[in-house]
């Protein structure tokens, strides 16, 4: 029997089984050596039991054991009995004894391993299992989640990370963060002390074809044994960017609807007066030299300065040194899911050296989108439907013109004039646009091409701002 069978007889054997074999085992030595004594000794064979008996018995019971095949050896054997049985007796207990303590011990120590072997072997497996439910939740997430190494390029990415980014036929393993995030680049890492940065924030990011996108980020750092790592969770909500845009605009409309039912009111007013003045006029000889008369023309003129008269801006001043290319990006956002839905090729054309304007912010991301929305609406009978947004330095003021390949204009002369009869709505579009922008110093107006139409917003830089105020 080899000495891993023998450790474990314990599992295939019980106690009254062993010590059955151990007392044949002894028998047949004890035996054997009745007849060979002569020739040698067989007093060796008598350690076979005793590793086999101390897998069963207690350390009482195989010091037992070890006396009673010591004194068989010596009673079996033809050793002379003189002072030399007392060494070899002394000697032979010591063998049998040790031996068994020492099996005793391996076994001992072999169960510990086995069971050392079974904890690990459990936990490899559990972690297994963890990684598995951790993968399979990482991939079915609809959410984003991308790991970025200390160099700043993505370890992982899952499905949903592909599909934000705009690289599901690419694997984005390897690729630098920054030119997905750009902020993200630039996130310090966790360091060797342990301190872990878990932070939100808002970025714009970029997808692989160019398309630019906000992202709602939830990152943490964290320490690994290759060093610091970060973890990050992206949400895209442009399209909540474009519902708050839109709902924004559509506010703007709105309060402009009640503010010319104001001045409609009024001018219904004049209206009024220079009728009844009109049917006074009828019953008076020489009308041209008439006071009335005259008071008609005041009523008149009062009436023309009124309907030409532009929205001011409100008593408190929101214009501040804006960032254009800032601006275009959220019109990006904005427009180019509606504008791709119609198959409008949208180009955009955006100078590297534009300065800071002087405009309301979202005053003027409003005439952006009323620009654009009006040229989509303008192409959709159009073989041809592009629109060029391009921005640009000239004289020293910014200009950004919006060109399409629509139909155009027919009648120019009355783009900018309030309650358009043809306009979809009220018709108050680009008057309040125009008026908007010139509430912040700058101006609207249409540039006549051959083909298609053209809107130009001209604004002031802002570092000459102060020479406007």
């Amino acid at each position: 029997m080899k000495l891993p069978d023998i450790l474990s007889a314990p599992k295939r054997l019980d106690r009254t089984t062993a010590l059955i074999a151990v007392s044949f085992l002894i028998a047949t030595v004890a035996f054997a050596d009745t007849f060979l004594s002569p020739l040698f000794s067989l007093g060796v064979l008598y350690l076979i039991p005793i590793m086999v008996a101390a897998l069963f018995v207690s350390r009482k019971e195989l010091l037992a054991l070890a006396i009673l095949c010591t004194a068989l050896r010596e009673a079996l054997g033809k050793f002379p009995w003189d002072w030399g049985v007392v060494v070899r007796s002394f000697f032979g207990l010591v063998s049998y004894f040790g031996l068994g303590l020492f099996v005793v011990e391996l076994a001992r120590r072999r169960r510990q391993t086995l069971e050392h072997l079974r904890v690990v072997e459990e936990q490899e497996r559990l972690r297994r299992a963890a990684e598995e439910q951790l993968k399979v939740l990482i991939e079915t997430s609809p959410a984003a989640i991308i790991t970025v190494d200390a160099v700043g390029r993505i370890q992982v990415a899952n499905q949903a990370a592909h599909q934000v980014l705009g690289s599901e036929d690419q694997p984005l393993t390897g690729e630098p963060v920054g030119a997905f995030l750009p902020l993200l680049a630039g996130v310090p890492q966790a360091d060797g002390s342990g301190r872990v940065l878990r932070t939100t924030l808002e970025c714009r990011g970029r997808r692989r074809d160019g398309e630019v996108f906000l992202a709602h980020i939830w990152l943490s750092t964290f320490l690994t044994s290759d060093g610091p790592r970060l973890a990050a969770i992206v949400f895209d909500t442009s399209e909540d960017l474009r519902d708050r845009e839109e709902l924004g605009l559509h506010r703007l409309m709105t309060s402009s609807r009640v503010l010319v039912r104001a001045v409609s009111h009024e001018i219904r007013n004049l209206c009024a007066g220079i009728a009844v003045v009109h049917a006074n006029l009828r019953r008076v000889p020489g009308v041209a030299a008439s006071e009335d008369f005259q008071a008609l023309g005041t009523l008149v003129d009062g009436l023309g300065r009124l309907v030409s008269a532009e929205l001011r801006p409100p008593s408190e001043n929101s214009t501040v040194s804006v960032d254009l290319r800032e601006v275009l990006d959220e019109l990006r956002i904005v427009i180019e899911p509606s504008l791709r839905d119609e198959e409008i090729e949208v180009r955009w054309k955006v100078a590297e050296d534009l300065p800071p304007v002087y405009a309301d912010r979202h005053g003027l991301l409003h005439v952006f989108m009323n620009l654009a929305n009006n040229s989509r609406r303008a192409m959709r009978g159009s073989e041809q439907k592009e629109l060029a947004i391009a921005a640009t330095l000239e004289s020293g003021r910014v200009v950004v013109r919006f060109t399409d390949t629509g139909p155009g204009v027919a009648r120019p002369e009355q783009l900018f004039q309030a309650f358009q009869q043809a306009a979809e709505g009220a018709g108050l579009g680009l008057y309040l646009s125009r008026a908007l922008v010139r509430s912040f110093a700058g101006e609207l107006r249409h540039e006549p091409r051959a083909y298609g139409c053209c809107f130009a917003v001209e604004l002031a830089a802002a570092r000459s701002a102060a020479e406007l105020s």
